[in-house]
């Protein structure tokens, strides 16, 4: 189908399942996300965020807990951080790097965007990128968008400039897009084909939306795990059938507690039970997804059928 611009991010020019190759034939790739923030309002994270709703023991010991599954497991995860929460939980943050984990950027305080002024928005990428680049000791490459408690809707509110200010902070990818079921690019300027590279992500398979009194519409009752767990096995069953990506996505104060881990480990015994299955963090994901299937040579925008030009349907 022809680019739509404004309308879609990409091409719409998908993969076939007989189209796709993984590192090394691996059969799929299963990519697990880890977001360290805490419930909060369109403002972001503040202190009373923390220190008043759980948000403190699933900094500390929820991720404790999610650092010895995954080790138990063999599998790393690619946790998507605040700049806020760098500054309150350092020590944290830095042991996720040593654990081998990548530590991707996730705002200066998980805020709605829109709320901020272009030149305030932009400031914060800054901020957030000196402040990880300290606290890790290497500068973050990928950079997320995912939604808060409260959220109406998954998708999450954009700037008109949002993914530009990325791309001219040199981000090698966003994590969270919707767009497509594999890696794809993002387009914010159709002349120049100006991109960054898009990794999928799928509201069904973030724990956000199942755990801990669900807003009416997300989901029914208190909350609903097994619902959580029967998409991800579904999921997981299916992408590795036609050889797609699938991205869990859990948040420490949500899913490290009790029975919601045992959700969690359960489907990561899945993950690890099955041969070939690529585990990569989001930079190795995106690496390799450049270097296969370059924006250069992959990406064929064509002129849209909702624009005035001759021949179009307008």
């Amino acid at each position: 189908m022809p680019w739509k611009d404004g309308y879609t991010i990409s091409d719409e020019k998908g993969l076939r399942d007989d189209e796709l190759d993984w590192p090394e034939k691996h059969r799929c790739a299963v990519m697990v996300v880890v977001d360290f923030s805490v419930h909060s309002g369109p403002d972001g994270i503040g202190p009373d965020d923390v220190w008043r709703r759980c948000g403190d023991l699933g900094a500390r010991e929820g991720t404790t807990r999610l650092f010895e599954l995954f080790e138990n497991y063999g599998l790393r995860a690619t946790f998507a951080v605040p700049g806020i929460m760098a500054e309150m939980y350092p020590e944290r943050v830095k042991e996720m790097v040593r654990r081998g984990h990548e530590v991707a950027a996730h705002g200066y305080r998980h805020e709605d965007v829109t709320t901020l002024t272009l030149e305030e928005e932009n400031r914060r990428v800054g901020l957030t990128t000196e402040i990880l680049s300290d606290v890790c000791g290497k500068r973050p490459v990928g950079w997320y968008f995912l939604p808060r408690q409260g959220d109406r809707y998954p998708g999450v509110p954009l700037s008109s400039k949002s993914i530009d200010f990325l791309i001219d902070a040199e981000y090698e990818y966003l994590g969270n897009g919707m767009a497509d079921d594999l890696p794809h690019y993002w387009v914010t300027d159709f002349a120049s084909k100006r991109n960054i590279l898009t990794l999928p992500y799928y509201y069904h398979f973030d724990d956000l939306y199942f755990l801990m009194f669900p807003a009416q519409g997300t989901a029914t009752g208190l909350e609903n795990p097994m619902s959580l767990y029967r998409n991800w096995t579904n999921e997981l069953e299916a992408s590795y059938r036609r050889g797609r990506q699938f991205t869990i996505v859990v948040h420490p104060y949500l899913i490290a507690l009790g029975g919601h881990l045992e959700i969690l480990e359960n489907i990561l015994i899945q993950i690890r039970n099955l041969p070939l299955v690529w585990n990569p963090t989001g930079n190795e994901c995106a690496q390799y997804w450049k270097s296969r299937y370059p924006a250069s040579s992959f990406l064929k925008l064509k002129e849209s059928i909702w624009k005035d030009y001759p021949g179009s349907l307008s």
